[in-house]
Protein backbone atom coordinates (compact mmCIF):
# COMPACT_ATOMS: atom_id res chain seq x y z
CA UNK A 1 0.00 0.00 0.00
CA UNK A 2 1.62 2.89 -1.07
CA UNK A 3 0.54 6.34 0.20
CA UNK A 4 1.03 10.15 -1.24
CA UNK A 5 -0.71 13.30 0.35
CA UNK A 6 -0.06 16.98 0.97
CA UNK A 7 1.13 18.28 4.36
CA UNK A 8 0.93 22.12 5.00
CA UNK A 9 3.39 23.54 7.65
CA UNK A 10 2.17 26.66 9.70
CA UNK A 11 3.16 28.76 12.31
CA UNK A 12 4.17 32.06 12.98
CA UNK A 13 7.38 33.81 12.17
CA UNK A 14 10.64 32.60 12.85
CA UNK A 15 9.31 29.41 14.40
CA UNK A 16 11.52 27.39 12.56
CA UNK A 17 9.34 25.85 9.43
CA UNK A 18 11.38 26.79 6.49
CA UNK A 19 14.81 24.89 8.94
CA UNK A 20 12.72 22.13 9.47
CA UNK A 21 11.11 21.84 5.56
CA UNK A 22 14.73 21.45 4.73
CA UNK A 23 16.16 19.52 6.97
CA UNK A 24 12.88 17.09 6.06
CA UNK A 25 14.40 17.13 2.21
CA UNK A 26 17.93 17.53 2.74
CA UNK A 27 18.85 20.66 1.06
CA UNK A 28 18.39 24.54 1.08
CA UNK A 29 14.94 24.91 -0.93
CA UNK A 30 13.49 26.86 1.59
CA UNK A 31 15.84 30.37 2.50
CA UNK A 32 16.42 30.70 6.57
CA UNK A 33 17.43 34.11 8.01
CA UNK A 34 16.22 35.42 11.13
CA UNK A 35 14.40 38.27 10.95
CA UNK A 36 10.43 38.22 9.91
CA UNK A 37 8.75 38.09 6.03
CA UNK A 38 11.88 35.33 5.23
CA UNK A 39 9.33 32.89 3.49
CA UNK A 40 7.04 34.97 1.19
CA UNK A 41 6.02 32.37 -1.16
CA UNK A 42 4.63 28.75 -0.84
CA UNK A 43 6.94 26.51 -1.50
CA UNK A 44 6.41 22.46 -2.53
CA UNK A 45 9.17 20.05 -1.22
CA UNK A 46 8.95 16.74 -1.87
CA UNK A 47 9.96 13.76 0.39
CA UNK A 48 9.80 10.41 -1.22
CA UNK A 49 10.11 6.71 1.20
CA UNK A 50 9.60 3.22 -0.73
CA UNK A 51 5.97 3.17 1.07
CA UNK A 52 4.95 7.06 0.91
CA UNK A 53 5.78 10.43 -1.00
CA UNK A 54 5.32 13.39 1.26
CA UNK A 55 4.91 16.86 -0.22
CA UNK A 56 5.53 19.27 2.33
CA UNK A 57 4.45 23.14 2.06
CA UNK A 58 6.40 25.79 3.23
CA UNK A 59 4.51 28.80 3.89
CA UNK A 60 5.25 32.39 5.05
CA UNK A 61 4.27 32.93 9.11
CA UNK A 62 1.05 33.81 9.97
CA UNK A 63 0.70 37.23 11.96
CA UNK A 64 -1.63 39.79 12.10
CA UNK A 65 -0.81 41.90 8.86
CA UNK A 66 -0.95 45.88 9.02
CA UNK A 67 0.56 46.29 5.60
CA UNK A 68 -0.59 45.19 2.01
CA UNK A 69 2.53 43.33 1.68
CA UNK A 70 1.66 41.46 4.75
CA UNK A 71 -1.97 40.74 4.20
CA UNK A 72 -0.59 39.29 1.12
CA UNK A 73 2.04 37.13 2.75
CA UNK A 74 -0.28 35.76 5.36
CA UNK A 75 -3.46 35.10 2.73
CA UNK A 76 -0.38 33.02 0.75
CA UNK A 77 -0.50 30.76 3.88
CA UNK A 78 -4.02 30.90 5.27
CA UNK A 79 -4.96 29.46 1.27
CA UNK A 80 -3.56 26.18 2.05
CA UNK A 81 -6.10 26.02 4.87
CA UNK A 82 -8.60 23.24 3.40
CA UNK A 83 -6.24 22.30 0.52
CA UNK A 84 -4.30 19.85 2.05
CA UNK A 85 -4.34 16.09 3.45
CA UNK A 86 -2.99 17.20 6.84
CA UNK A 87 -1.08 20.26 8.51
CA UNK A 88 1.25 20.74 10.55
CA UNK A 89 1.85 23.13 13.15
CA UNK A 90 4.49 24.57 14.64
CA UNK A 91 5.18 26.58 17.67
CA UNK A 92 8.32 27.00 20.45
CA UNK A 93 8.72 25.46 23.46
CA UNK A 94 7.28 28.67 25.74
CA UNK A 95 5.03 27.36 28.91
CA UNK A 96 1.95 29.40 27.45
CA UNK A 97 1.08 29.97 23.62
CA UNK A 98 1.92 33.24 22.47
CA UNK A 99 -0.62 35.85 20.48
CA UNK A 100 0.18 35.17 17.24
CA UNK A 101 0.03 30.81 18.01
CA UNK A 102 -3.14 31.89 19.39
CA UNK A 103 -4.30 33.86 16.43
CA UNK A 104 -3.49 30.42 14.26
CA UNK A 105 -5.30 28.24 15.98
CA UNK A 106 -8.35 30.97 15.76
CA UNK A 107 -8.18 30.61 12.33
CA UNK A 108 -8.05 26.99 12.09
CA UNK A 109 -10.68 26.62 14.40
CA UNK A 110 -13.44 28.95 12.44
CA UNK A 111 -12.00 26.50 9.67
CA UNK A 112 -13.84 23.82 11.20
CA UNK A 113 -10.96 21.52 9.58
CA UNK A 114 -12.13 17.93 8.58
CA UNK A 115 -8.25 17.09 8.07
CA UNK A 116 -5.66 15.31 10.92
CA UNK A 117 -3.92 18.58 12.55
CA UNK A 118 -0.58 17.20 14.10
CA UNK A 119 2.03 19.84 16.12
CA UNK A 120 5.11 20.14 16.23
CA UNK A 121 7.19 21.62 19.62
CA UNK A 122 10.16 22.89 17.45
CA UNK A 123 13.62 24.14 18.86
CA UNK A 124 13.74 21.36 21.98
CA UNK A 125 17.62 21.55 21.91
CA UNK A 126 17.25 24.65 23.61
CA UNK A 127 15.14 23.72 26.63
CA UNK A 128 15.51 20.62 29.30
CA UNK A 129 13.14 17.95 28.27
CA UNK A 130 11.30 18.02 31.68
CA UNK A 131 9.93 21.94 30.63
CA UNK A 132 8.62 20.33 27.56
CA UNK A 133 5.63 17.94 29.68
CA UNK A 134 3.75 21.55 30.78
CA UNK A 135 4.07 22.66 27.07
CA UNK A 136 2.30 19.60 25.47
CA UNK A 137 -0.21 20.08 28.31
CA UNK A 138 -1.04 23.51 27.50
CA UNK A 139 -1.47 22.64 23.97
CA UNK A 140 -3.85 19.58 24.27
CA UNK A 141 -6.23 22.17 25.94
CA UNK A 142 -6.46 24.57 23.26
CA UNK A 143 -6.91 22.36 20.16
CA UNK A 144 -7.63 18.38 19.71
CA UNK A 145 -4.58 17.48 17.53
CA UNK A 146 -3.91 14.24 16.14
CA UNK A 147 -0.32 14.22 17.37
CA UNK A 148 1.85 16.51 19.59
CA UNK A 149 5.89 16.29 18.53
CA UNK A 150 9.07 17.56 20.18
CA UNK A 151 11.33 18.15 17.61
CA UNK A 152 14.43 20.33 16.61
CA UNK A 153 14.76 20.99 12.96
CA UNK A 154 18.47 22.03 14.08
CA UNK A 155 19.30 18.26 15.12
CA UNK A 156 17.22 16.24 13.69
CA UNK A 157 15.73 15.41 16.77
CA UNK A 158 12.58 13.77 16.85
CA UNK A 159 11.33 14.31 12.63
CA UNK A 160 11.46 10.57 12.25
CA UNK A 161 8.68 10.02 15.28
CA UNK A 162 6.61 13.11 13.23
CA UNK A 163 7.18 11.66 10.24
CA UNK A 164 5.83 8.39 10.64
CA UNK A 165 2.92 9.97 12.35
CA UNK A 166 2.26 12.43 9.59
CA UNK A 167 2.75 9.09 6.67
CA UNK A 168 0.07 6.65 8.41
CA UNK A 169 -2.95 9.77 7.90
CA UNK A 170 -1.76 9.74 4.54
CA UNK A 171 -4.40 8.80 1.81
CA UNK A 172 -3.57 5.62 -0.31
CA UNK A 173 -2.20 7.32 -3.73
CA UNK A 174 0.32 6.41 -6.41
CA UNK A 175 3.30 8.84 -5.97
CA UNK A 176 1.94 12.55 -7.11
CA UNK A 177 5.53 13.64 -8.69
CA UNK A 178 8.70 12.18 -10.02
CA UNK A 179 10.25 10.32 -7.54
CA UNK A 180 13.82 12.35 -8.54
CA UNK A 181 11.81 15.36 -8.01
CA UNK A 182 12.58 17.55 -5.00
CA UNK A 183 10.58 20.59 -5.83
CA UNK A 184 8.60 22.57 -8.19
CA UNK A 185 9.79 25.55 -7.84
CA UNK A 186 11.79 26.65 -10.70
CA UNK A 187 15.72 27.08 -10.34
CA UNK A 188 14.72 31.27 -11.36
CA UNK A 189 12.37 31.71 -8.76
CA UNK A 190 15.05 29.56 -6.01
CA UNK A 191 17.72 31.83 -7.48
CA UNK A 192 15.79 34.87 -6.54
CA UNK A 193 15.37 33.54 -3.54
CA UNK A 194 19.16 33.03 -2.83
CA UNK A 195 19.75 36.64 -3.69
CA UNK A 196 17.09 38.15 -1.52
CA UNK A 197 18.41 35.32 1.65
CA UNK A 198 21.52 37.82 1.49
CA UNK A 199 19.50 40.83 1.34
CA UNK A 200 18.23 39.63 4.62
CA UNK A 201 21.54 38.80 6.42
CA UNK A 202 23.41 41.61 5.38
CA UNK A 203 21.06 44.69 5.40
CA UNK A 204 19.05 45.82 8.31
CA UNK A 205 15.85 48.14 9.62
CA UNK A 206 13.38 48.49 6.83
CA UNK A 207 15.88 47.63 3.77
CA UNK A 208 14.58 44.21 3.80
CA UNK A 209 11.19 44.26 3.87
CA UNK A 210 11.44 46.71 0.94
CA UNK A 211 13.25 44.61 -1.22
CA UNK A 212 12.06 42.27 -3.88
CA UNK A 213 14.23 39.97 -6.48
CA UNK A 214 13.60 39.46 -10.18
CA UNK A 215 15.49 37.17 -12.49
CA UNK A 216 15.70 39.13 -15.87
CA UNK A 217 18.03 36.45 -17.60
CA UNK A 218 18.58 32.78 -17.06
CA UNK A 219 20.81 31.70 -19.41
CA UNK A 220 22.47 28.04 -19.13
CA UNK A 221 25.63 26.84 -21.17
CA UNK A 222 25.16 22.44 -20.83
CA UNK A 223 28.85 22.19 -22.49
CA UNK A 224 30.61 24.59 -19.99
CA UNK A 225 28.97 23.45 -16.88
CA UNK A 226 27.75 27.72 -16.77
CA UNK A 227 24.85 29.63 -15.51
CA UNK A 228 24.26 33.17 -16.50
CA UNK A 229 22.08 34.98 -14.29
CA UNK A 230 20.84 38.73 -14.29
CA UNK A 231 18.82 39.85 -11.66
CA UNK A 232 17.34 43.09 -10.71
CA UNK A 233 16.91 44.01 -6.69
CA UNK A 234 13.78 46.34 -6.25
CA UNK A 235 13.24 48.50 -3.26
CA UNK A 236 11.43 51.79 -2.34
CA UNK A 237 13.40 54.51 -1.79
CA UNK A 238 16.51 55.93 -3.15
CA UNK A 239 18.12 56.27 0.07
CA UNK A 240 17.03 52.05 0.24
CA UNK A 241 19.00 52.08 -2.96
CA UNK A 242 22.24 53.59 -1.93
CA UNK A 243 22.64 51.30 1.31
CA UNK A 244 21.83 48.01 -0.74
CA UNK A 245 24.34 49.40 -3.38
CA UNK A 246 27.06 50.46 -0.78
CA UNK A 247 29.96 52.22 -0.82
CA UNK A 248 31.75 51.92 -4.27
CA UNK A 249 29.36 49.02 -4.76
CA UNK A 250 30.69 47.03 -1.52
CA UNK A 251 27.18 45.80 -0.14
CA UNK A 252 26.06 44.76 -3.79
CA UNK A 253 28.92 43.02 -4.31
CA UNK A 254 29.02 41.13 -1.16
CA UNK A 255 25.40 40.27 -1.66
CA UNK A 256 25.94 38.39 -5.17
CA UNK A 257 29.41 37.01 -3.98
CA UNK A 258 27.56 34.83 -1.09
CA UNK A 259 24.67 34.07 -3.50
CA UNK A 260 25.86 32.82 -6.07
CA UNK A 261 28.21 30.76 -3.76
CA UNK A 262 25.27 29.16 -2.49
CA UNK A 263 23.58 28.90 -6.08
CA UNK A 264 26.66 26.80 -7.67
CA UNK A 265 26.37 24.47 -4.45
CA UNK A 266 22.55 23.87 -5.32
CA UNK A 267 23.06 24.03 -9.05
CA UNK A 268 26.49 22.09 -9.36
CA UNK A 269 27.65 24.69 -12.31
CA UNK A 270 29.32 27.76 -12.39
CA UNK A 271 27.01 30.20 -12.11
CA UNK A 272 27.83 34.25 -13.17
CA UNK A 273 25.82 36.96 -11.77
CA UNK A 274 24.89 40.58 -12.17
CA UNK A 275 22.86 42.50 -10.12
CA UNK A 276 21.00 46.01 -10.69
CA UNK A 277 18.86 47.96 -8.24
CA UNK A 278 16.11 49.97 -9.17
CA UNK A 279 13.50 52.03 -7.02
CA UNK A 280 10.00 51.67 -7.76
CA UNK A 281 8.32 54.21 -4.78
CA UNK A 282 5.91 52.57 -2.22
CA UNK A 283 5.65 49.32 -4.28
CA UNK A 284 4.77 47.02 -1.41
CA UNK A 285 1.80 49.63 -1.28
CA UNK A 286 0.61 48.52 -4.95
CA UNK A 287 -1.50 46.08 -5.80
CA UNK A 288 0.12 45.81 -8.86
CA UNK A 289 3.54 45.39 -8.66
CA UNK A 290 2.72 42.82 -5.21
CA UNK A 291 1.30 40.87 -8.13
CA UNK A 292 4.20 41.36 -10.51
CA UNK A 293 6.25 40.39 -8.02
CA UNK A 294 4.12 37.12 -7.28
CA UNK A 295 2.85 38.00 -4.22
CA UNK A 296 -0.47 38.76 -4.62
CA UNK A 297 -2.35 36.62 -6.84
Amino acid sequence: MFKSGFIGILGRPNVGKSTFFNAVLGDRISIVANKPQTTRNRITGIKNFPDAQMIFLDTPGVHKPKTPLNRAIVQTAQDIIGETDALLIMVEPHPAAGAQDLFLLEILSQAKLDIPVFLAINKIDRVDKPRLLPVIDAYRGLMDFSGIYPVSALTGEGIDALLSGLKAVLPESPPLFPEDMMTDATERFIAAEYIREQILHLTDQEVPYASAVTIDAFKEDDAANRIRISATITVEKESQKAIMIGKKGSMLKKIGTRARINMEKLFGAKVFLELFVRVKKDWTASDRLLKEFGLLK
